[in-house]
């Protein structure tokens, strides 16, 4: 059985991929997720917010203790001011990590302005990242700001990074856009090598008691994965890009779902995390059961099966399955009310 596939022109030994997450903060994680067999490995993301944090922190005991911080610099001649710090403490880690493994580290970048995605980026490829992700997270609570800027936004981001870079590029993107189809196909045009879909807006919770909001991370659900797999199995046929599936990965039936839709390669984090590092095997040998159930011997064999076909207007497609299960659902629960 060969599971073997490609993404970003990278290949791959097979499409499971650990996906950004706290598994890959240490050369000892990124080491655990190689073992346990993922194809491909994406780094948590640096935050340009991070950087600039620390370097305010670094300014305010520069000017309090002006003397004795130099001083105490010139001792540790490699720990600099806090954007050196934090971004090469990141860069070390990349580099380690892919000295450390024998699967392409994909390093992921997560940025506030045009200057810093590119700076960052370059450094990235210089540490020997094999690609880079930018995980835009971005959410315009700028009323004043159309959507038409937003997706701007996202192309500037992209070109940029690929005038800077000679490595492949990956945006992962959130769902919340008018037009998911036409902002893929404008990243596209900009340089993008490959889509992710999608990211995960966190949202908050409110405690009612202590009257705070509380930020909260949340593992993702399998139902999650039907609203990527859509946009997946729409698009996959029409752009000539590598598409990662993300998010409501639990079981091997879960890969090959988004397989058959069209994903080149499907990433996890929560599954990886609730069970370790090691549930990759059992993942990646439940698709090779129902690949020898079904009589595959390579991926490629049934990747896209399901996908829309070329030459289908995917609006009328999309449309037709929408009226189709709500019709499913008037007989299913209507005969459950009688």
């Amino acid at each position: 059985m060969d599971l073997s596939t490609s993404y970003l022109g990278l290949p791959l030994r097979n499409p499971l991929v650990a996906s950004a997450g706290p598994l890959s903060q240490t050369v000892a994680g990124v080491k655990a997720l190689a073992a346990g067999g993922v194809g491909a490995i994406v780094m948590y993301s640096l935050f340009e917010e991070q950087v600039r944090r620390e370097a305010e922190r670094d300014a305010l005991l520069e000017e309090l203790h002006a003397e004795s911080f130099a001083e105490a610099l010139s001792y540790f001649p490699s720990v600099g001011p806090g954007p050196d710090r934090v971004a090469s403490g990141y860069l070390s880690l990349v580099e380690r990590s892919a000295a450390a493994v024998d699967v392409p580290v994909i390093a992921s970048l997560n940025g506030s302005s045009v200057g810093s995605w590119v700076s960052f980026a370059h450094q990235l490829q210089d540490a020997g990242a094999a690609a880079i992700e930018l995980n835009i997270y971005f959410v315009p609570g700028d009323l004043s700001m159309d959507g038409a800027a937003v997706e701007q936004r996202h192309v500037d981001i992209v070109s940029a990074v690929k005038q800077a870079v000679t490595v492949p590029v990956a945006v992962k993107l959130s769902p919340a856009f008018s037009s998911v189809g036409h902002l893929c196909q404008q990243l596209v045009a900009a340089g993008a090598d490959g889509l992710v879909l999608f990211n995960r807006f966190l949202q908050p919770e409110i405690d009612i008691e202590t009257l705070h909001v509380k930020p909260s991370v949340a593992l993702s659900s399998r139902f999650e994965g039907r609203l990527p797999r859509t946009w997946i199995a729409a698009l996959s046929h029409k752009l000539p890009v590598s598409f990662a599936a993300t998010s409501g990965v639990e079981e091997a039936s879960d890969l090959v779902r988004y397989l058959l839709a069209g994903a080149s390669v499907v990433m996890s984090t929560s599954a990886l995390v609730r069970h370790g590092a090691g549930y990759s095997r059992q993942l990646l040998a439940g698709l090779t059961d129902w690949m020898d159930r079904k009589g595959y011997q390579r991926i490629d064999e049934f990747r896209g099966l399901l996908a829309v076909p070329d030459d289908t207007d995917t609006s009328a497609y999309l449309r037709a399955g929408y009226v189709a299960a709500l019709e499913n659902a008037k007989q299913t629960y209507g005969s459950m009310r009688a």
